[in-house]
Protein backbone atom coordinates (compact mmCIF):
# COMPACT_ATOMS: atom_id res chain seq x y z
CA UNK A 1 0.00 0.00 0.00
CA UNK A 2 2.98 1.68 0.33
CA UNK A 3 3.12 3.20 -3.17
CA UNK A 4 -0.94 3.41 -3.67
CA UNK A 5 -1.75 5.42 -0.50
CA UNK A 6 -4.23 7.77 -1.37
CA UNK A 7 -6.06 4.85 -3.35
CA UNK A 8 -9.05 3.73 -1.61
CA UNK A 9 -9.50 -0.50 -3.25
CA UNK A 10 -12.70 -2.27 -4.21
CA UNK A 11 -13.13 -5.94 -4.87
CA UNK A 12 -11.74 -7.84 -7.42
CA UNK A 13 -13.22 -10.67 -9.19
CA UNK A 14 -11.98 -11.88 -12.04
CA UNK A 15 -13.91 -11.91 -15.55
CA UNK A 16 -12.95 -13.76 -18.32
CA UNK A 17 -10.47 -11.18 -21.47
CA UNK A 18 -11.46 -7.49 -21.33
CA UNK A 19 -15.04 -8.21 -21.26
CA UNK A 20 -15.08 -7.15 -17.22
CA UNK A 21 -13.96 -7.24 -14.38
CA UNK A 22 -16.37 -7.91 -11.42
CA UNK A 23 -19.77 -7.36 -12.84
CA UNK A 24 -21.36 -7.91 -9.90
CA UNK A 25 -21.61 -4.87 -8.62
CA UNK A 26 -23.37 -3.00 -11.21
CA UNK A 27 -22.95 0.88 -11.26
CA UNK A 28 -26.73 2.47 -11.59
CA UNK A 29 -26.40 6.01 -13.17
CA UNK A 30 -28.77 8.59 -11.42
CA UNK A 31 -31.65 10.29 -14.12
CA UNK A 32 -29.96 13.43 -13.86
CA UNK A 33 -26.40 11.87 -15.09
CA UNK A 34 -27.99 9.81 -17.35
CA UNK A 35 -29.24 12.85 -19.47
CA UNK A 36 -26.05 14.42 -19.28
CA UNK A 37 -24.90 11.32 -20.58
CA UNK A 38 -27.29 11.24 -23.64
CA UNK A 39 -26.83 14.85 -24.38
CA UNK A 40 -22.79 14.86 -24.26
CA UNK A 41 -21.73 11.84 -22.69
CA UNK A 42 -20.03 13.10 -19.55
CA UNK A 43 -21.11 15.04 -16.62
CA UNK A 44 -19.18 16.53 -13.95
CA UNK A 45 -16.63 19.36 -13.98
CA UNK A 46 -14.36 19.29 -16.81
CA UNK A 47 -10.69 17.62 -15.97
CA UNK A 48 -8.03 19.75 -15.08
CA UNK A 49 -6.42 22.13 -17.35
CA UNK A 50 -2.70 19.75 -17.65
CA UNK A 51 -3.04 20.25 -21.29
CA UNK A 52 -3.45 22.85 -23.83
CA UNK A 53 -5.35 21.61 -26.32
CA UNK A 54 -4.79 24.48 -29.04
CA UNK A 55 -1.46 23.04 -29.02
CA UNK A 56 -2.52 19.90 -30.83
CA UNK A 57 -4.19 22.37 -33.51
CA UNK A 58 -1.35 21.47 -35.75
CA UNK A 59 -2.22 18.12 -36.48
CA UNK A 60 -5.13 18.82 -37.82
CA UNK A 61 -4.05 21.59 -39.92
CA UNK A 62 -1.48 18.97 -41.11
CA UNK A 63 -4.27 16.25 -41.75
CA UNK A 64 -6.26 18.92 -43.57
CA UNK A 65 -4.04 19.88 -46.13
CA UNK A 66 -4.64 16.88 -48.46
CA UNK A 67 -7.81 16.87 -48.99
CA UNK A 68 -9.96 13.99 -49.91
CA UNK A 69 -12.39 14.88 -52.55
CA UNK A 70 -15.85 13.52 -53.33
CA UNK A 71 -16.16 12.44 -49.19
CA UNK A 72 -19.80 13.77 -47.56
CA UNK A 73 -18.61 13.78 -44.18
CA UNK A 74 -21.29 14.62 -41.36
CA UNK A 75 -18.46 17.13 -39.99
CA UNK A 76 -16.32 18.06 -42.75
CA UNK A 77 -12.78 18.50 -42.03
CA UNK A 78 -13.23 22.93 -42.04
CA UNK A 79 -14.99 22.03 -39.08
CA UNK A 80 -12.90 18.89 -37.48
CA UNK A 81 -10.32 21.01 -35.28
CA UNK A 82 -13.78 22.33 -33.42
CA UNK A 83 -15.26 18.96 -33.08
CA UNK A 84 -12.16 16.71 -32.08
CA UNK A 85 -11.73 19.42 -29.25
CA UNK A 86 -14.78 18.96 -27.95
CA UNK A 87 -15.33 15.35 -28.45
CA UNK A 88 -12.09 13.23 -27.97
CA UNK A 89 -9.73 12.71 -25.09
CA UNK A 90 -6.09 14.08 -25.77
CA UNK A 91 -2.78 12.55 -25.49
CA UNK A 92 0.62 14.02 -24.96
CA UNK A 93 3.42 11.42 -24.87
CA UNK A 94 7.24 11.64 -26.05
CA UNK A 95 6.79 9.65 -28.90
CA UNK A 96 5.81 11.86 -31.84
CA UNK A 97 4.89 8.87 -33.83
CA UNK A 98 2.12 7.68 -31.30
CA UNK A 99 0.91 11.19 -30.89
CA UNK A 100 0.47 11.93 -33.81
CA UNK A 101 -1.62 8.56 -34.59
CA UNK A 102 -4.00 9.67 -31.64
CA UNK A 103 -4.86 12.69 -33.42
CA UNK A 104 -5.10 11.39 -36.86
CA UNK A 105 -6.98 8.20 -35.81
CA UNK A 106 -9.95 10.31 -34.37
CA UNK A 107 -9.40 13.05 -36.99
CA UNK A 108 -10.02 10.02 -39.61
CA UNK A 109 -12.78 8.57 -37.27
CA UNK A 110 -14.43 12.15 -37.77
CA UNK A 111 -14.30 11.69 -41.43
CA UNK A 112 -16.16 7.97 -41.49
CA UNK A 113 -19.34 9.71 -39.22
CA UNK A 114 -22.27 10.41 -42.32
CA UNK A 115 -25.53 11.28 -40.81
CA UNK A 116 -28.56 9.40 -43.05
CA UNK A 117 -32.46 8.95 -43.48
CA UNK A 118 -31.59 5.93 -40.91
CA UNK A 119 -29.35 7.78 -38.46
CA UNK A 120 -25.88 8.14 -38.08
CA UNK A 121 -23.89 5.43 -39.21
CA UNK A 122 -20.44 4.79 -39.28
CA UNK A 123 -18.51 3.89 -42.80
CA UNK A 124 -15.24 1.55 -43.52
CA UNK A 125 -14.79 3.40 -47.32
CA UNK A 126 -14.82 7.11 -47.65
CA UNK A 127 -16.47 6.33 -50.76
CA UNK A 128 -19.11 3.79 -52.10
CA UNK A 129 -17.95 -0.08 -52.83
CA UNK A 130 -20.18 -2.44 -54.38
CA UNK A 131 -20.40 -5.12 -51.43
CA UNK A 132 -21.47 -2.10 -49.00
CA UNK A 133 -25.23 -1.88 -48.25
CA UNK A 134 -27.47 1.05 -47.61
CA UNK A 135 -25.94 4.56 -47.22
CA UNK A 136 -21.98 2.61 -48.47
CA UNK A 137 -22.35 0.87 -44.14
CA UNK A 138 -20.61 -2.54 -43.66
CA UNK A 139 -20.62 -4.67 -40.47
CA UNK A 140 -17.19 -6.39 -40.91
CA UNK A 141 -15.37 -3.98 -38.91
CA UNK A 142 -18.32 -2.92 -36.77
CA UNK A 143 -16.85 -4.28 -33.31
CA UNK A 144 -13.50 -2.17 -33.90
CA UNK A 145 -15.78 1.21 -34.34
CA UNK A 146 -18.01 0.64 -31.11
CA UNK A 147 -14.80 0.01 -29.32
CA UNK A 148 -13.50 3.26 -30.34
CA UNK A 149 -16.57 5.15 -30.53
CA UNK A 150 -17.38 4.54 -26.33
CA UNK A 151 -14.56 7.29 -25.85
CA UNK A 152 -15.94 10.01 -27.69
CA UNK A 153 -18.08 12.06 -25.30
CA UNK A 154 -21.09 12.25 -26.99
CA UNK A 155 -22.70 8.74 -27.40
CA UNK A 156 -25.55 9.38 -30.26
CA UNK A 157 -23.15 8.45 -33.30
CA UNK A 158 -22.52 4.58 -31.72
CA UNK A 159 -26.26 4.21 -30.03
CA UNK A 160 -27.52 5.26 -33.84
CA UNK A 161 -25.24 3.09 -35.43
CA UNK A 162 -26.41 0.01 -33.20
CA UNK A 163 -29.73 0.79 -33.90
CA UNK A 164 -28.83 0.80 -37.72
CA UNK A 165 -27.86 -3.26 -37.90
CA UNK A 166 -29.45 -4.68 -34.87
CA UNK A 167 -33.13 -2.35 -34.76
CA UNK A 168 -33.25 -1.68 -38.26
CA UNK A 169 -37.19 0.71 -39.13
CA UNK A 170 -37.64 -2.92 -41.11
CA UNK A 171 -37.86 -4.95 -38.39
CA UNK A 172 -35.35 -7.79 -36.89
CA UNK A 173 -31.76 -7.49 -37.37
CA UNK A 174 -30.45 -5.12 -41.01
CA UNK A 175 -30.81 -7.79 -43.96
CA UNK A 176 -27.04 -7.94 -44.27
CA UNK A 177 -25.53 -7.50 -41.16
CA UNK A 178 -24.65 -11.22 -41.91
CA UNK A 179 -22.77 -10.82 -44.19
CA UNK A 180 -19.66 -10.46 -42.23
CA UNK A 181 -18.66 -11.93 -38.78
CA UNK A 182 -19.02 -9.78 -35.89
CA UNK A 183 -18.56 -9.58 -32.09
CA UNK A 184 -21.76 -6.77 -31.35
CA UNK A 185 -22.54 -8.47 -28.30
CA UNK A 186 -18.78 -8.16 -26.92
CA UNK A 187 -18.54 -5.13 -27.82
CA UNK A 188 -21.50 -3.28 -26.75
CA UNK A 189 -21.03 -5.07 -23.12
CA UNK A 190 -17.72 -3.85 -23.57
CA UNK A 191 -18.92 -0.18 -24.63
CA UNK A 192 -21.16 -0.28 -21.14
CA UNK A 193 -18.17 -1.22 -19.00
CA UNK A 194 -17.12 1.95 -20.05
CA UNK A 195 -19.96 4.15 -20.20
CA UNK A 196 -22.19 2.74 -17.31
CA UNK A 197 -25.21 3.06 -19.25
CA UNK A 198 -27.39 0.07 -18.13
CA UNK A 199 -30.72 0.66 -19.60
CA UNK A 200 -29.19 2.01 -23.20
CA UNK A 201 -27.20 -1.52 -23.58
CA UNK A 202 -30.22 -3.66 -22.30
CA UNK A 203 -32.68 -1.90 -24.79
CA UNK A 204 -30.57 -3.75 -27.54
CA UNK A 205 -30.51 -7.42 -25.49
CA UNK A 206 -33.00 -8.63 -26.99
CA UNK A 207 -31.87 -7.84 -30.69
CA UNK A 208 -28.30 -9.50 -29.81
CA UNK A 209 -29.94 -12.76 -28.31
CA UNK A 210 -31.72 -12.58 -31.93
CA UNK A 211 -28.15 -12.30 -33.63
CA UNK A 212 -26.79 -14.98 -31.65
CA UNK A 213 -29.46 -17.73 -32.25
CA UNK A 214 -29.46 -16.61 -36.39
CA UNK A 215 -25.72 -17.15 -36.43
CA UNK A 216 -26.16 -20.89 -34.84
CA UNK A 217 -28.80 -21.26 -37.88
CA UNK A 218 -26.75 -20.08 -40.14
CA UNK A 219 -23.01 -21.23 -39.13
CA UNK A 220 -23.39 -23.84 -36.64
CA UNK A 221 -21.48 -27.03 -37.56
CA UNK A 222 -23.01 -30.79 -35.74
CA UNK A 223 -19.84 -30.60 -33.60
CA UNK A 224 -21.11 -27.29 -31.79
CA UNK A 225 -18.32 -25.19 -33.51
CA UNK A 226 -19.19 -22.34 -35.98
CA UNK A 227 -17.60 -22.55 -39.82
CA UNK A 228 -17.39 -19.28 -42.03
CA UNK A 229 -15.87 -18.63 -45.32
CA UNK A 230 -12.63 -16.82 -44.74
CA UNK A 231 -13.82 -13.72 -47.26
CA UNK A 232 -16.89 -13.44 -44.91
CA UNK A 233 -14.73 -13.67 -41.45
CA UNK A 234 -12.69 -10.43 -43.77
CA UNK A 235 -10.28 -12.32 -44.09
CA UNK A 236 -10.31 -13.47 -47.86
CA UNK A 237 -7.10 -15.22 -49.95
CA UNK A 238 -6.01 -16.50 -46.79
CA UNK A 239 -3.73 -19.99 -46.26
CA UNK A 240 -6.36 -21.92 -44.25
CA UNK A 241 -9.44 -20.52 -45.74
CA UNK A 242 -11.48 -20.43 -49.09
CA UNK A 243 -14.31 -18.28 -50.40
CA UNK A 244 -16.45 -21.57 -50.44
CA UNK A 245 -14.60 -23.66 -47.55
CA UNK A 246 -17.03 -23.85 -44.68
CA UNK A 247 -14.19 -24.40 -42.15
CA UNK A 248 -14.03 -24.03 -38.61
CA UNK A 249 -11.64 -20.64 -37.99
CA UNK A 250 -11.13 -19.80 -34.67
CA UNK A 251 -12.04 -16.12 -35.59
CA UNK A 252 -15.44 -16.81 -35.74
CA UNK A 253 -15.49 -19.40 -32.61
CA UNK A 254 -13.41 -16.97 -30.67
CA UNK A 255 -16.11 -13.83 -31.66
CA UNK A 256 -19.29 -16.19 -30.78
CA UNK A 257 -17.64 -17.19 -27.15
CA UNK A 258 -17.42 -13.29 -26.72
CA UNK A 259 -20.93 -12.70 -27.56
CA UNK A 260 -22.15 -15.86 -25.33
CA UNK A 261 -20.65 -14.61 -22.27
CA UNK A 262 -21.77 -11.12 -22.86
CA UNK A 263 -25.16 -12.20 -23.53
CA UNK A 264 -25.14 -14.08 -20.06
CA UNK A 265 -23.59 -10.64 -18.03
CA UNK A 266 -26.70 -8.79 -19.78
CA UNK A 267 -29.34 -11.36 -18.97
CA UNK A 268 -27.94 -11.17 -15.39
CA UNK A 269 -28.63 -7.22 -15.31
CA UNK A 270 -31.92 -7.95 -16.97
CA UNK A 271 -33.08 -10.02 -14.41
CA UNK A 272 -33.33 -12.74 -16.54
CA UNK A 273 -31.37 -16.10 -15.10
CA UNK A 274 -32.45 -19.15 -17.35
CA UNK A 275 -31.12 -16.65 -20.00
CA UNK A 276 -28.26 -16.36 -18.43
CA UNK A 277 -27.61 -19.95 -17.28
CA UNK A 278 -28.21 -21.08 -20.94
CA UNK A 279 -25.77 -18.74 -22.56
CA UNK A 280 -22.98 -19.27 -19.88
CA UNK A 281 -23.64 -23.19 -20.90
CA UNK A 282 -22.97 -21.67 -24.75
CA UNK A 283 -19.95 -20.10 -23.89
CA UNK A 284 -18.70 -22.73 -21.71
CA UNK A 285 -19.16 -25.90 -24.39
CA UNK A 286 -17.92 -23.58 -27.28
CA UNK A 287 -14.90 -23.23 -24.33
CA UNK A 288 -14.19 -26.26 -24.24
CA UNK A 289 -14.16 -27.02 -28.63
CA UNK A 290 -11.71 -24.64 -29.10
CA UNK A 291 -9.59 -25.67 -26.86
CA UNK A 292 -10.01 -29.65 -28.22
CA UNK A 293 -10.52 -29.08 -31.51
CA UNK A 294 -8.69 -25.90 -32.62
CA UNK A 295 -5.64 -26.53 -30.68
CA UNK A 296 -2.57 -28.12 -32.60
CA UNK A 297 -0.31 -29.21 -29.52
CA UNK A 298 2.20 -29.76 -31.91
CA UNK A 299 2.32 -26.42 -33.45
CA UNK A 300 1.52 -25.28 -30.13
CA UNK A 301 -1.22 -22.68 -31.73
CA UNK A 302 -5.21 -22.10 -32.23
CA UNK A 303 -5.54 -23.16 -35.63
CA UNK A 304 -8.44 -23.52 -38.68
CA UNK A 305 -10.43 -26.70 -38.79
CA UNK A 306 -10.69 -27.63 -42.18
CA UNK A 307 -14.21 -29.11 -43.73
CA UNK A 308 -12.12 -32.09 -44.43
CA UNK A 309 -11.61 -33.02 -40.79
CA UNK A 310 -8.03 -32.25 -40.16
CA UNK A 311 -6.34 -28.90 -39.10
CA UNK A 312 -5.01 -26.68 -41.33
CA UNK A 313 -1.28 -26.74 -39.98
CA UNK A 314 -0.23 -22.93 -40.34
CA UNK A 315 -0.31 -20.23 -38.37
CA UNK A 316 -2.16 -17.25 -38.97
CA UNK A 317 -2.98 -14.23 -36.46
CA UNK A 318 -6.58 -15.39 -36.33
CA UNK A 319 -5.03 -18.02 -33.41
CA UNK A 320 -4.58 -15.13 -31.40
CA UNK A 321 -8.32 -14.23 -31.45
CA UNK A 322 -9.11 -16.22 -28.19
CA UNK A 323 -7.47 -14.24 -25.89
CA UNK A 324 -9.66 -10.87 -26.82
CA UNK A 325 -12.44 -12.48 -25.10
CA UNK A 326 -10.35 -14.24 -22.40
CA UNK A 327 -11.17 -17.51 -23.76
CA UNK A 328 -8.01 -20.22 -23.25
CA UNK A 329 -7.75 -21.64 -20.16
CA UNK A 330 -4.66 -21.02 -17.98
CA UNK A 331 -1.79 -23.10 -16.85
CA UNK A 332 -2.42 -25.28 -20.06
CA UNK A 333 0.45 -24.29 -21.97
CA UNK A 334 -1.65 -22.09 -24.43
CA UNK A 335 0.26 -19.25 -23.79
CA UNK A 336 3.21 -20.37 -25.70
CA UNK A 337 1.28 -19.34 -29.34
CA UNK A 338 2.47 -15.47 -28.45
CA UNK A 339 6.08 -16.55 -28.66
CA UNK A 340 5.43 -16.76 -32.55
CA UNK A 341 4.85 -13.03 -32.19
CA UNK A 342 7.85 -12.20 -32.02
CA UNK A 343 10.04 -14.51 -33.99
CA UNK A 344 10.58 -13.25 -37.28
CA UNK A 345 10.09 -16.65 -38.79
CA UNK A 346 7.20 -16.24 -37.42
CA UNK A 347 4.70 -13.31 -37.61
CA UNK A 348 7.05 -10.61 -36.88
CA UNK A 349 8.07 -7.89 -39.27
CA UNK A 350 9.33 -4.47 -39.15
CA UNK A 351 6.03 -2.96 -40.34
CA UNK A 352 3.43 -4.32 -38.25
CA UNK A 353 2.67 -8.59 -37.88
CA UNK A 354 2.27 -10.59 -40.82
CA UNK A 355 -1.33 -12.61 -41.34
CA UNK A 356 0.46 -15.50 -41.67
CA UNK A 357 3.44 -17.36 -40.46
CA UNK A 358 6.33 -16.10 -42.18
CA UNK A 359 7.85 -19.85 -42.13
CA UNK A 360 5.27 -21.06 -44.44
CA UNK A 361 5.03 -21.91 -47.79
CA UNK A 362 2.04 -20.40 -48.16
CA UNK A 363 3.40 -16.85 -46.85
CA UNK A 364 3.08 -14.49 -49.58
CA UNK A 365 3.10 -10.45 -49.51
CA UNK A 366 3.24 -9.83 -53.21
CA UNK A 367 1.60 -6.09 -53.99
CA UNK A 368 -0.42 -7.46 -57.09
CA UNK A 369 -3.13 -9.82 -57.58
CA UNK A 370 -5.84 -9.27 -55.07
CA UNK A 371 -5.68 -6.26 -52.57
CA UNK A 372 -7.76 -8.45 -49.80
CA UNK A 373 -4.72 -10.87 -49.55
CA UNK A 374 -4.84 -12.63 -45.67
CA UNK A 375 -1.88 -14.75 -46.95
CA UNK A 376 1.02 -12.42 -45.39
CA UNK A 377 0.24 -8.91 -45.26
CA UNK A 378 -0.33 -7.15 -42.38
CA UNK A 379 -3.67 -5.91 -41.67
CA UNK A 380 -4.73 -3.35 -38.90
CA UNK A 381 -7.98 -5.14 -38.76
CA UNK A 382 -5.88 -8.03 -36.98
CA UNK A 383 -3.31 -5.63 -35.51
CA UNK A 384 -5.81 -4.34 -33.43
CA UNK A 385 -7.49 -8.14 -32.20
CA UNK A 386 -3.78 -8.99 -31.80
CA UNK A 387 -3.33 -5.81 -29.58
CA UNK A 388 -6.22 -6.47 -28.06
CA UNK A 389 -5.45 -9.74 -27.40
CA UNK A 390 -2.09 -9.48 -25.37
CA UNK A 391 -3.14 -6.53 -23.61
CA UNK A 392 -5.81 -8.81 -21.81
CA UNK A 393 -3.41 -11.97 -21.43
CA UNK A 394 -0.38 -9.74 -20.32
CA UNK A 395 -2.88 -7.88 -17.59
CA UNK A 396 -4.33 -10.78 -16.25
CA UNK A 397 -1.45 -12.30 -14.56
CA UNK A 398 1.78 -13.77 -15.09
CA UNK A 399 3.15 -16.05 -17.97
CA UNK A 400 6.37 -16.60 -18.81
CA UNK A 401 5.61 -16.83 -23.25
CA UNK A 402 5.66 -12.66 -24.23
CA UNK A 403 6.38 -9.50 -22.10
CA UNK A 404 5.43 -6.14 -21.85
CA UNK A 405 8.27 -4.93 -23.86
CA UNK A 406 7.06 -7.07 -26.41
CA UNK A 407 3.59 -5.45 -26.39
CA UNK A 408 4.68 -1.93 -26.58
CA UNK A 409 7.32 -2.54 -29.72
CA UNK A 410 4.29 -4.42 -31.56
CA UNK A 411 2.21 -0.87 -30.47
CA UNK A 412 4.73 1.27 -31.38
CA UNK A 413 5.49 -0.26 -34.60
CA UNK A 414 1.86 -0.51 -34.93
CA UNK A 415 1.58 3.65 -34.63
CA UNK A 416 4.22 4.17 -37.14
CA UNK A 417 3.14 1.83 -39.74
CA UNK A 418 0.61 4.75 -40.54
CA UNK A 419 2.23 6.98 -43.14
CA UNK A 420 2.86 6.92 -46.84
CA UNK A 421 5.12 8.79 -48.92
CA UNK A 422 4.03 10.98 -52.01
CA UNK A 423 5.71 11.22 -55.13
CA UNK A 424 6.87 14.71 -54.19
CA UNK A 425 8.70 12.95 -51.11
CA UNK A 426 6.20 14.07 -48.21
CA UNK A 427 5.50 11.70 -45.74
CA UNK A 428 1.44 11.98 -44.44
CA UNK A 429 -0.88 10.03 -41.95
CA UNK A 430 -2.63 7.70 -43.21
CA UNK A 431 -4.27 3.92 -42.76
CA UNK A 432 -5.66 1.64 -45.86
CA UNK A 433 -6.81 -1.82 -45.92
CA UNK A 434 -3.16 -4.04 -45.92
CA UNK A 435 0.40 -3.47 -45.99
CA UNK A 436 3.91 -4.62 -46.63
CA UNK A 437 5.40 -5.76 -43.25
CA UNK A 438 9.02 -5.74 -44.79
CA UNK A 439 8.56 -2.19 -46.10
CA UNK A 440 5.47 -0.64 -45.01
CA UNK A 441 4.26 0.52 -48.57
CA UNK A 442 0.16 0.19 -48.57
CA UNK A 443 -1.19 -2.92 -51.13
CA UNK A 444 -3.81 -0.67 -52.37
CA UNK A 445 -5.79 -0.07 -55.86
CA UNK A 446 -5.17 2.64 -58.09
CA UNK A 447 -4.69 6.20 -56.36
CA UNK A 448 -4.56 9.26 -58.23
CA UNK A 449 -2.70 12.12 -56.43
CA UNK A 450 -3.03 15.96 -58.53
CA UNK A 451 -1.36 18.63 -56.71
CA UNK A 452 -2.87 18.10 -53.21
CA UNK A 453 -5.80 15.84 -53.43
CA UNK A 454 -5.86 12.39 -52.59
CA UNK A 455 -7.91 9.64 -54.19
CA UNK A 456 -7.85 6.35 -53.07
CA UNK A 457 -10.42 3.18 -52.81
CA UNK A 458 -8.99 2.75 -48.95
CA UNK A 459 -7.99 6.50 -47.62
CA UNK A 460 -8.18 6.69 -43.96
CA UNK A 461 -9.81 2.71 -43.81
CA UNK A 462 -11.92 2.66 -41.16
CA UNK A 463 -11.49 -1.11 -40.24
CA UNK A 464 -9.43 -1.29 -37.37
CA UNK A 465 -9.05 0.73 -34.23
CA UNK A 466 -6.24 2.86 -32.55
CA UNK A 467 -7.49 4.79 -29.59
CA UNK A 468 -8.93 2.16 -27.73
CA UNK A 469 -5.89 0.44 -27.82
CA UNK A 470 -3.88 3.10 -26.26
CA UNK A 471 -6.40 3.94 -23.49
CA UNK A 472 -6.98 0.29 -22.37
CA UNK A 473 -3.36 -1.24 -23.14
CA UNK A 474 -0.50 1.33 -23.17
CA UNK A 475 -2.46 3.67 -20.46
CA UNK A 476 -4.12 0.69 -19.16
CA UNK A 477 -7.83 1.60 -18.27
CA UNK A 478 -9.79 -1.37 -17.36
CA UNK A 479 -13.54 -0.80 -17.86
CA UNK A 480 -15.54 -2.07 -15.20
CA UNK A 481 -19.38 -2.35 -14.05
CA UNK A 482 -18.43 -1.26 -10.65
CA UNK A 483 -17.55 1.81 -9.41
CA UNK A 484 -13.47 1.17 -9.36
CA UNK A 485 -11.39 2.33 -11.68
CA UNK A 486 -8.58 -0.04 -12.25
CA UNK A 487 -5.31 0.98 -14.10
CA UNK A 488 -2.51 -1.71 -15.35
CA UNK A 489 -0.31 0.24 -17.74
CA UNK A 490 1.66 -1.59 -20.63
CA UNK A 491 4.56 0.90 -20.96
CA UNK A 492 7.93 -0.92 -19.83
CA UNK A 493 9.84 0.51 -16.97
CA UNK A 494 12.16 3.80 -18.46
CA UNK A 495 10.77 3.38 -22.07
CA UNK A 496 8.63 6.62 -21.41
CA UNK A 497 9.67 9.55 -18.59
CA UNK A 498 6.14 11.40 -18.90
CA UNK A 499 2.81 10.97 -21.07
CA UNK A 500 -0.79 12.66 -20.49
CA UNK A 501 -3.92 11.18 -21.06
CA UNK A 502 -6.82 13.89 -20.42
CA UNK A 503 -10.37 13.80 -20.51
CA UNK A 504 -11.03 9.86 -20.81
CA UNK A 505 -15.03 9.43 -20.20
CA UNK A 506 -15.88 6.86 -18.01
CA UNK A 507 -19.38 6.05 -15.97
CA UNK A 508 -20.21 9.57 -16.31
CA UNK A 509 -16.91 11.19 -15.12
CA UNK A 510 -13.75 12.38 -16.50
CA UNK A 511 -10.55 10.82 -16.19
CA UNK A 512 -7.22 11.86 -16.71
CA UNK A 513 -4.12 9.05 -16.55
CA UNK A 514 -1.02 11.01 -16.25
CA UNK A 515 2.49 9.53 -15.87
CA UNK A 516 5.33 11.74 -15.11
CA UNK A 517 8.88 10.07 -13.32
CA UNK A 518 10.12 12.98 -11.81
CA UNK A 519 7.17 15.20 -11.68
CA UNK A 520 8.76 18.20 -13.79
CA UNK A 521 6.91 17.70 -17.21
CA UNK A 522 3.39 18.49 -16.02
CA UNK A 523 3.95 20.08 -12.82
CA UNK A 524 1.48 17.15 -10.84
CA UNK A 525 3.57 15.57 -8.65
CA UNK A 526 6.00 12.79 -9.19
CA UNK A 527 4.66 8.84 -10.70
CA UNK A 528 1.69 7.71 -11.89
CA UNK A 529 -1.95 9.86 -10.79
CA UNK A 530 -5.41 9.25 -11.79
CA UNK A 531 -7.35 12.45 -11.65
CA UNK A 532 -11.57 11.93 -11.42
CA UNK A 533 -12.93 15.23 -12.43
CA UNK A 534 -10.35 17.03 -11.67
CA UNK A 535 -9.56 15.56 -8.37
CA UNK A 536 -6.72 13.40 -7.72
CA UNK A 537 -8.16 9.99 -6.95
CA UNK A 538 -5.37 7.43 -6.34
CA UNK A 539 -1.17 8.07 -6.88
CA UNK A 540 1.81 5.64 -7.28
CA UNK A 541 5.45 6.40 -7.57
CA UNK A 542 6.18 3.83 -10.00
CA UNK A 543 4.09 3.31 -13.40
CA UNK A 544 1.80 -0.22 -12.72
CA UNK A 545 -1.58 -1.22 -11.47
CA UNK A 546 -3.68 1.41 -9.34
CA UNK A 547 -6.84 1.25 -8.13
CA UNK A 548 -9.55 4.12 -7.39
CA UNK A 549 -12.84 4.96 -6.41
CA UNK A 550 -15.30 6.64 -8.21
CA UNK A 551 -17.08 10.09 -6.09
Amino acid sequence: MKDNAHCSHGPSAGIPGGLARNHARDMLVSPVRSLALLICGICAAAPPAVLDRDAFRHYVEEFNAVPTPDVASFVPDSQSWEWLKEKIPFLSCPDPDVERTWYYRWWAFRKHIRKTPDGFILTEFLRPVKHATDHNAISCALGHHIAEGRWLRDPRYIDSYLDFWLRPASGGLHRHYHQFSNWTAAAVYERYLAGGRKQAMLDLFEALVLDYETWEKERLLDSGLFWQHDVRDGMEESISGGRKAKNARPSINSYMYGNAWAIARMAQLAGRPDTARRFDAKAAALKRLVEKELWNPDRKFFETRLESGGLANVREAIGFTPWMFGLPSKGRGFEQSWKQLMDPEGFFAPFGPTTAERRHPGFAIAESGDDCQWNGPSWPFATTITLKALANLLQQGPQRAITIDDYFKTFVIYARSHRLVLPDGRRIAFVDENLNPLTGAWHARSRKITKNTFYGRGDHYNHSSFADLLITGLAGLRPRADSTVELHPLIPAGAWDWFCLEGVPYHGHALTILWDRTGSKFKRGAGLRLFVDGRLAAHSNRLGPLRAKLP
